[in-house]
């Protein structure tokens, strides 16, 4: 009995070491924010630094004099995200794109405590900084969250909010499920930690692809740029609070979005499965005169995968917004579903 027992310890011993050699294989360094910069960087980036310690990313495009849109991208995402858009809108609007904390390219001071309500004060000594007084407010998933938040804190500030897939509402079991499996791991206590210092470049092509309804549009450049900017300096754990603490934020009830009075815009995929496009119904059946747009065959970004039906339903939703002779012309708002290329919704 002896010889099995040591034999068992044995073989323990031996997986112990493999696991713990195949960990510093796997480990990966931080990447310096000097290397990241000069390759995601573009001649419209800026940076401000923020009474908070905040180092933050951003952009400003598009038409210097124009009505401002002030963009929020998703979680782990960055201003990249909101280039077709850019493209597509800059030629009437002053685009404004930034990169959250933890995200990107901004740097969050040490011993940031990342938030929904954190990203939201942030975004709120930006629009300071900038003497950002009204501006429409857009927000993809996470972003969403943050952006809708944002318009709650401060309506006055807020002349349209569009939610992109947006989160917010609390997620039933069914639906945790379907999470690809990069958020399953990251969200697990024990297996996040271990998990963040390690390569994670195959999970995360898998979690993009799962973003998208056609998966090819997942390349090698976009997935390389997502993994090297979670490395960034102090990044992967703001990402982990935000996967760990994601239950503990306040979600969207209908009692607290009634108070939203300016006027919204909702453009869901009908195929996300991050977000279900269930919850895109919810916030339009909670926000009163909201508008909701389900693009067919759309997953999660549809600014990226269907750039041109969101950009210009972006347009047409803004232009009696900005043109306030025209808004108090149109008859009632409580504008139904409108679901793209494919009838009945």
């Amino acid at each position: 009995m002896k010889w099995l027992f040591g034999g068992v310890l044995a073989i323990v011993g031996l997986v112990a070491l493999i696991a713990v050699g195949g960990y510093f294989v796997l480990k990966r360094d931080d990447v310096p924010y000097e290397t990241l910069a000069a390759r995601y960087e573009n001649a419209a980036s800026r940076y401000v630094d923020l009474p908070s310690g905040v180092r933050m990313h951003y952009r400003d495009e598009g038409q210097a004099n124009g009505p401002p849109l002030l963009l929020i991208h998703g979680f782990s995402a960055s201003v990249h995200t909101w280039e077709p858009w850019v493209a597509r809108l800059g030629d009437e609007y002053r685009v404004i794109s930034v990169d959250l904390p933890g995200h990107g390219l901004t740097r969050a001071p040490a011993g940031y405590q990342a938030s929904i309500e954190a990203f939201r004060d942030a975004l709120r000594e930006f629009a300071t900084t900038q003497n950002l007084t009204h501006f429409a407010i857009a927000g993809s998933s996470m972003g969403g969250n943050v952006a809708w938040e944002y318009a709650l804190a401060f309506p006055d500030q807020v002349d349209a909010l569009i939610l992109v897939g947006a989160s917010g509402w609390q997620e039933d079991r069914a639906g945790l499920e379907e999470d690809p499996p990069i958020f399953k791991l990251l969200r697990n206590p024990v297996l996040g930690p271990l998990l963040r210092d390690l390569d994670n470049t195959q999970l995360a092509r898998g979690g993009l692809e799962a973003s998208f309804y056609d998966p090819a549009l997942v390349d090698d450049a976009m997935v390389q740029r997502y993994v090297q900017m979670a490395r960034a300096p102090g990044h992967r754990d703001i990402l982990l609070q935000m996967t760990l603490g994601f239950r503990e934020r306040q979600y969207a009830t209908p009692e607290r979005l009634a108070a939203l009075q300016m006027p919204v815009l909702i453009l869901h995929g009908d195929t996300d499965r991050l977000v279900p496009p269930a919850h895109g119904q919810q916030f339009h059946d909670a926000i009163a005169g909201s508008q909701l747009i389900v693009f067919e065959n759309t997953g999660h970004i549809p600014q990226e995968e269907r750039a041109d039906e969101s950009a210009t339903a972006v347009r047409e939703f803004l232009y009696p917004v900005i043109d306030g002779a025209a808004l108090a012309a149109l008859p009632d708002l409580t504008a139904p579903t409108r679901c793209l290329d494919r009838a009945p919704c």
